[in-house]
């Protein structure tokens, strides 16, 4: 990888939201990265079905907006909204959990960059959250925004063997704890006490560094 994991962890900017949808209380987790690249570039390669695969998972259905669309051994969902190249919003259904995504696109403050939000709002379960905090949603975007960010790199799909064995590597440990640390800061900056804030971020990293074979010695 062209960039230290660990330093390109802090290019993501994290935020922790309450609120409600429906009468039910929610949590939202909101992620920001810039990425040297125009809009409609960046637009394209989130919303292209041959291009989302580069970087991410193969997609099929109907993307458009009313159509369902289904991402390969993941979630699924309606899309919602798309407003070309801004914004889009699709519902996230993984299971029977259901819960809503929302990404725009803006000029970045560095010239010809592009900035991207992602919005990830989702019923609140206390007991999930006391277990692992916004990292258990917030560092699985962090590894696709990073996907995103080496196929954008190079211009090259990303290998996906090289992904699925990244959180087992040095750098990819490393990525990962920084990341479910800035989600812990996220959670205490919303509200949430910082020890268990912290200790929820400690069991998000061993479930994402943890291999099946380490957890079954």
């Amino acid at each position: 990888m062209s960039m230290d994991p660990v330093i390109t962890a802090g290019l993501v900017t994290r935020e922790v939201r309450r609120g409600t949808r429906d009468g039910a209380p929610t949590r939202t987790v909101v992620a920001r990265r810039s990425y040297p690249t125009s809009q409609s570039d960046l637009w394209d390669a989130l919303t292209s079905p041959d291009r989302i695969p580069r970087w991410f998972l193969p997609v099929s259905g109907d993307l458009e907006v009313g159509g369902r669309y289904q991402l390969e051994g993941n979630a699924g969902g309606v899309v919602e909204r798309c407003e070309p190249p801004d914004s889009f919003a699709v519902t996230w259904e993984f299971g029977e959990m259901v819960s809503w995504l929302r990404i725009s696109l803006a000029p970045a403050a560095t010239g010809g960059a592009t900035t991207l939000e992602l919005v990830h709002e989702a019923p609140f379960d206390p007991g999930m959250w006391g277990e692992f905090g916004p990292g258990a949603v917030g560092v699985g975007w962090d590894l696709g925004l990073l996907g995103l960010g080496l196929y954008l790199d190079s211009g090259k799909p990303v290998d996906p063997e090289i992904m699925a064995s990244f959180h087992t590597s040095p750098g990819g440990a490393g990525y990962i704890q920084r990341s479910a640390a800035g989600w812990a800061d996220a959670a205490v900056g919303s509200g949430d006490d910082p020890e268990p804030a912290q200790e929820a971020a400690a069991r998000t990293i061993a479930f994402y560094t943890t291999t099946p074979e380490d957890a079954g010695s």
